[in-house]
């Protein structure tokens, strides 16, 4: 077991703790959603996906979008899962993310994560 991210208390007044597969979704949600130079020890970590909602809609952009995402999923967690797609859309003011991978550790089942970010 893994404790929670973000930190929080559970019902028995303990700190929360979540299994493997809910682990390496925080960590992707983590990664995606962290702003490069936030980190102070590692000022790569992270992706622009916060500097990108605000560009102009196009296939371009969810071209680049998925291209980076991919590529910070592999350089990252690319011990611990093997990115299968990455699929972005970008529709009015929010940004779907939809993440398929395998986690390594456990290669039989296909896991899939979505996220949006609204402005």
């Amino acid at each position: 077991m893994q404790y929670n991210f973000p930190f929080k208390i559970d019902g028995r007044g303990h700190s929360a703790e979540v299994n493997y597969e809910g682990h390496i979704q925080q960590l992707i949600e983590q990664l995606l959603f962290t702003v490069l130079g936030e980190r102070v020890n590692r000022p790569t970590f992270g992706t622009r996906v916060n500097q990108l909602v605000f560009a102009p809609n196009s296939d371009e952009l969810a071209a680049s979008t998925q291209f980076l995402i991919q590529g910070s999923l592999q350089q990252w967690l690319g011990e611990l899962i093997h990115v299968v797609a990455v699929d972005t859309k970008s529709q009015d003011s929010k940004l779907f993310i939809s993440v398929q991978y395998l986690i390594k550790k456990n290669p039989q089942q296909t896991h899939i994560v979505q996220f949006n970010k609204e402005l």
